[in-house]
């Protein structure tokens, strides 16, 4: 676990995680631009043929973590790979990162590609009632601003309730005063507008969710963030589902996610498949 660790601290590149990966598993699309600006572009993982199903399979849009100034979506190829070869077509987006951009920058490329992939769902093969957005991190503050916070979709002709569900690792939803210093600098600290807490747009309107933390976590507090979330949803009367790690931090929450890894501390992938409505069954030359 020591090594894992280390691979991904800070959500940097997992060079030696995603060597582990198998690559015939899944079907890659890379580089697609959702927008005009350098940092809008995506990937696509996309089922084999022979997972195929006469049911269109649901489509998941991945927002990585870095404190919203670092990562890319390269790095995060395992979690493409872990769902795409389990029948899920896959979205992984970048978006702007701070210094250069601040919020609400990176929350509005995020709707923007949610947008994409809610437009291209069908030509991708996916079904576009079922869209879902998820993230680790600061990519699930990214999807639970989506989900949860109408004037970012609605600024595009879209609306959260159009999404299928919001699923949320290790993230931070409600966290001011910010003490992180990248974080100060990514939310303009202490010009940062209340309204920036995904906690404060908790409706009966929102979609469903399914919200995951480690225990271990020393990065966001999963008290603060995901168990008061969850009650929150439930209070509004949104099915919620929370799943706590006792054996997982905050970086080894995300690498659970990847085949090799699912060893190391908890069954990460199974509740992320049962929200999904997808069998655990692999499909195809990695099947094992």
């Amino acid at each position: 676990m020591a090594l894992v660790g280390v691979a991904l601290a800070g959500c940097s590149p997992v060079t030696l995680l995603n060597a582990l990966v198998p690559d015939g598993t899944y079907r890659f699309e890379g580089d697609l631009a959702y927008g005009n600006a350098p940092r809008q572009r995506l990937d696509v993982y996309r089922p084999l043929p022979s997972a195929a199903t006469n049911a269109a399979p649901p489509l998941v849009v991945f927002f990585f973590g870095g404190t919203w100034s670092q990562g890319g979506r390269a790095s995060f190829r395992f979690v493409g790979e872990a769902l795409a070869a389990r029948g899920a077509v896959v979205v992984i987006p970048d978006y702007g990162l701070s210094p250069v951009f601040r919020y609400p920058v990176f929350v509005r490329d995020s709707a923007l590609a949610v947008k994409w992939a809610i437009d291209h769902a069908a030509s991708l093969g996916a079904n576009p009632r079922q869209v879902y957005v998820m993230g680790h991190s600061s990519g699930a503050y990214n999807a639970a601003m989506v989900a949860l916070d109408a004037r970012w979709l609605g600024e595009l002709g879209a609306s959260p309730a159009g999404l299928a569900g919001w699923i949320g690792l290790a993230g931070p939803y409600d966290f001011l005063p910010i003490e992180d210093p990248q974080a100060r600098v990514a939310f303009d600290w202490p010009r940062t507008p209340p309204d920036s807490q995904p906690m404060a747009h908790v409706s009966a309107a929102s979609p469903q969710a399914l919200l995951m933390a480690a225990r271990k976590d020393g990065t966001v507090n999963p008290v603060r963030n995901t168990e008061q979330m969850a009650e929150r949803l439930r209070a509004a009367g949104v099915p919620v589902r929370l799943r706590e790690f006792d054996d997982l931090g905050h970086v080894t929450l995300i690498g659970a996610v990847a085949r090799p890894l699912q060893w190391i501390g908890g069954p990460v992938t199974p509740p992320l498949l049962d929200f999904l409505g997808l069998s655990p069954t692999l499909s195809g030359p990695g099947a094992r």
